[in-house]
């Protein structure tokens, strides 16, 4: 009976926080699905028809929500492989001793921690400008015409801008995984002959196997939602050229003042993230079984 009056008062004691909790993210849901099956424009006061699947049907064949599918894809899987890849060399580097490691980890963590907002403007002022950032400055040194990169190669630049802030964060969780491998298994295989890069690939790369799956899953979430990064540096462009999903539904919500395709286009980005989601962690659940 204590235990299960223990329980009760438990449930009862947490339930507060999980109804605000609901709250936060039903009702805003509700909402949006809401507007999206009505005739919402704000340049249009008054009536709001309900249309059904028509916001849905305009959402998806318009012209730019292809380019805007792809440019998702690719940013997510751009950034994902340059975090991965560049978190385990440089998790490698730094579980290595040498001096000043302490401040090492710490200037390589920073940029973590650097608003989204700030990091883009630094880049796109400081490096990116083809006239006065570093970028130009070196090409001129070197008798190179000057690389306008967020006009040439405007999403190249954001995966650039992104796996900058999102590398710190990969490195920190495959630093934790590596420094968990039992010694002892790569001193036996040192002893049997085995080289550093079969080290590598048989004992370490497999040990880091569920830390990088991790890595993949809490990005992809994060990064299928980047907005601020594009807003400040290309605004979308060239055209669509940079424009994603995130970004397209501002662009029809708040500059074309069409809420109902807005929140059509938000509705169908929930759905992608979840079936992204789920199966992000199927994959997770064999890594642990295994």
């Amino acid at each position: 009976m204590a235990t299960k009056a223990s329980r009760t008062a438990a449930r009862a004691m947490i339930s507060p926080s999980v109804i605000l909790l609901l709250g936060w993210m039903l009702i805003p849901l509700g909402l949006t699905i809401y507007f999206s099956l009505l005739r919402y424009n704000l340049l249009m006061p008054g009536a709001r028809p309900f249309v059904g699947w028509e916001n849905y049907e305009f959402f998806i064949t318009n012209p730019a929500f292809t380019t805007a599918l792809i440019n998702t894809l690719l940013l997510v899987g751009g950034v994902l492989l340059i975090t991965v890849i560049g978190g385990v060399l440089l998790a490698l580097l730094l579980n290595l001793e040498m001096w000043g490691q302490g401040i090492v980890r710490i200037l390589v963590i920073a940029p973590f921690f650097v608003m989204p907002t700030v990091s883009a403007l630094v880049w796109k002022n400081m490096f990116m400008n083809p006239v006065n950032g570093l970028f130009g400055y070196l090409a001129k040194g070197l008798g190179l015409e000057p690389f306008d990169f967020l006009s040439q190669a405007p999403l190249a630049s954001i995966i650039g801008i992104v796996s900058w802030q999102w590398l710190p964060f990969a490195t920190l969780i495959l630093l934790t995984a590596i420094q968990s491998l039992d010694s002892e298994q790569l001193e036996a295989a040192e002893m049997d002959g085995a080289g550093p890069f079969s080290r590598f690939f048989y004992i370490t790369l497999p040990h880091l196997a569920r830390a990088i799956t991790v890595v993949v899953l809490i990005q992809t979430i994060f990064l299928l939602s980047i907005f601020a990064e594009i807003f400040v540096t290309t605004n979308g462009g060239p055209g669509n050229a940079s424009t994603n999903l995130t970004f397209l539904i501002y662009k029809e919500s708040l500059l074309s003042f069409d809420v109902g395709a807005g929140s059509a286009g938000g509705v169908i980005a929930i759905i992608l993230a979840n079936i992204v989601a789920i199966f992000l962690m199927r994959m997770i659940g064999k890594n642990l079984d295994a």
